[in-house]
């Protein structure tokens, strides 16, 4: 597989950041970012999953074998967010707890959509 730039413009874009803000997203310098951008320089691998991660994007999309921008999955870190971390560790635990609280944001949705 090879790393498409323009993907990565395409999400940036679609985030509307600049090349500068989208480096420090992701804790590198702005040269190196915008070598990627240019297709200057291939990231890793494991750069092209944190680009992922951090701007919660598709990997097959950065790399142009899926058409699909938003990630298939959501890295939760139980040290930033530990009730976020709690509270998928409950519903991965408890499938009653899970079924209400389901039901309960669906419905908040719905009103939400409403008003």
């Amino acid at each position: 597989m090879k790393f498409r730039p323009d993907r990565l413009i395409q999400l940036r874009t679609s985030m509307n950041i600049s090349k500068a803000e989208a480096a420090r997203q992701l804790n590198i310098s702005a040269m190196t970012y915008g070598r990627y951008e240019k297709g200057e320089r291939e990231p890793s691998y494991p750069s092209v999953s944190y680009i992922a991660q951090i701007f919660h994007c598709n990997i097959d999309f950065l790399y142009g074998t899926s058409d699909v921008m938003n990630c298939d999955y959501i890295v939760i870190s139980r040290s930033e967010s530990p009730e976020l971390y709690s509270l998928v560790e409950t519903l991965q635990q408890n499938h009653d707890i899970k079924d209400r609280i389901l039901a309960y944001a669906r419905e908040l949705n719905r009103n939400e959509k409403r008003g």
